[in-house]
């Protein structure tokens, strides 16, 4: 399995996979095709025998410049349960793009348990705290039609840390 950064080309692919990944959200191929053309960096795709079976978009906020902001992990049928998620965003943080990172955040619904074992993995593996607080409100933020999304922010973490749990 190789790990890249993604290019245009991937876009549909990307696009197809996160379809198949519920609950995530789509997005409109165009935002997909941007974040491998403009976001590369902040990108990675996992790819076994010239197939995409991996997908982890994110970008460094500017209102927290110290922390990357995990958007979308997506990953195939065929590649759960082999902790594909994992190698993608601890290859993600050991990038250069990342030197400066300190914090990894994303946000996610209470019942999405797949992703909060993701998360509470991450942090004990590189023995930094984990906080959960809720961030955009069910009826706030989204009129009642979409769950509340907590915001799951790890660190203190150490780029060492990262580089020995990646082998």
């Amino acid at each position: 399995m190789q790990l890249r950064k993604p290019q245009a080309a991937d876009g549909p692919a990307i696009t197809a996979l996160i379809a198949a990944c519920p609950p995530l959200d789509r997005n409109s191929r165009y935002c997909n095709l941007l974040q491998c053309a403009h976001f590369a960096g902040n990108c990675i795709v996992a790819e076994k025998a010239g197939r995409i079976v991996g997908w982890v978009s994110g970008y460094r906020p500017p209102s927290d410049p110290d922390a990357f902001f995990v958007w979308q992990v997506a990953v195939s049928a065929e590649g759960r349960g082999k902790q594909i998620a994992r190698r993608m965003i601890s290859a993600l943080l050991a990038r250069p793009e990342q030197r400066d990172t300190t914090h990894l955040i994303t946000t996610i619904t209470d019942d999405n348990e797949a992703s909060w074992r993701l998360f509470r993995g991450l942090a004990r593996d590189w023995r930094a705290p984990l906080e959960r607080k809720a961030f955009f409100e069910r009826e706030t933020h989204f009129a009642g039609a979409h769950a509340t999304e907590f915001l799951a922010r790890i660190g203190p973490i150490d780029r060492q840390t990262i580089h020995e749990k990646r082998g």
